[in-house]
């Protein structure tokens, strides 16, 4: 089979773990044990997030007041060679030799006039408490905003509307490499006025979206996004919250979904199931083989009746 499978910025790195080079190590090592039994007998396209790691970045490179911060396309890009380098490294340590595992900076095209510019909802960087966050954000001059417990900052997130280097992908999987590819959702670039040419932006392209997009181009059987939870669920975080295990793109409009988090995984695999009538699910990296194999997850298909927790509905 051919899979992508879009890796969670957060099962690189915990949400209360402190952002350091040993516990991301140690995150990518294990993730590469879950991802290594996947790839026996599929091709494979990973694709990873970089939410922790890109505001990571940005803080540290607005620490140094010698120069101007880096803009986010370049921490994207920092990000994504970052990651990958250690995505790739374990996973060819685990892999027969033959197995080549390419890790490639990838370029995706956004819409400059995409209204995300002006309505940051992406959050990126360490949790913060309400008041960490106005006193960060009033001194950064970034918009914060609410990620599940905590505050984080919020940048804009536009829909990544092409991919420059999805031949290159479709050679090296022709040749069996396991490609890693779109990292924290690519590199953001728009068309220079005139059409000449690409520069790069301020933004972060969702890695789900962006998966999306790369599962329907290259034509995979399965999308899988793997976070650092069991499944969708409804009502998340209260009393009466409830997964659901099978379900279908029409049910889940029915719902809302934590925007900046939750929301655009769904929609990435709703948008894949109609596209192609295939399968898409989501689910917790330590489950990956069950998601994969259907019994594990939160199983979306064009036609699945919706079980809520076990229970059809």
């Amino acid at each position: 089979m051919k899979l992508v499978v879009a890796l969670g910025g957060n099962a690189l790195l915990r949400r209360a773990q402190v952002p350091s080079a040993d516990n991301q190590l140690e995150n990518v090592r294990h993730a590469a044990v879950q991802l290594a039994g996947l790839a026996a007998g599929n091709d494979v396209i990973l694709t990873h997030g970089n939410g922790p790691q890109v505001g990571l970045l940005a803080l540290q490179s607005a620490a140094y007041t010698a120069v101007e911060s880096y803009p986010l396309d370049v921490l994207d890009a920092e990000s994504e060679g970052m990651l990958g380098y250690l995505l790739e490294q374990e996973l060819a340590n685990l892999l027969p030799a033959t197995r080549p595992v390419v890790s490639l900076l990838t370029r995706v095209e956004v819409d400059p006039d995409d209204p995300a510019f002006s309505k940051p909802s992406k959050p990126i960087g360490p949790m913060y408490t309400k008041a960490q966050a106005d006193a960060v954000g009033a001194q950064r001059h970034w918009v914060m905003g609410p990620d599940g417990k905590g505050f984080r900052r919020l940048v804009a997130s536009p829909k990544p509307v092409n991919i420059p280097a999805l031949d290159a992908m479709r050679w090296l999987l022709q040749h069996g490499a396991l490609v890693i590819a779109a990292g924290g959702g690519g590199i953001p670039v728009t068309r220079k006025p005139g059409g000449a040419g690409m520069q790069g932006v301020e933004a972060v392209i969702d890695k789900d979206l962006c998966s999306s997009m790369l599962a329907i181009e290259l034509h995979a059987d399965c999308l899988i996004i793997a976070t650092d939870v069991p499944a969708v669920y409804l009502n998340w975080g209260q009393a009466e919250e409830r997964a659901l295990i099978n379900t279908t793109p029409d049910e889940l409009a029915h719902y809302a979904f934590a925007t900046g988090s939750m929301a655009p995984k769904v929609d990435a695999a709703c948008s894949f199931v109609r596209a192609t009538g295939k399968r898409a699910v989501i689910g917790a990296l330590d489950q990956i083989e069950d998601m994969l194999a259907g019994r594990a997850g939160t199983q979306i298909s064009s036609v699945t009746q919706q079980t809520v927790s076990g229970n059809s509905v």
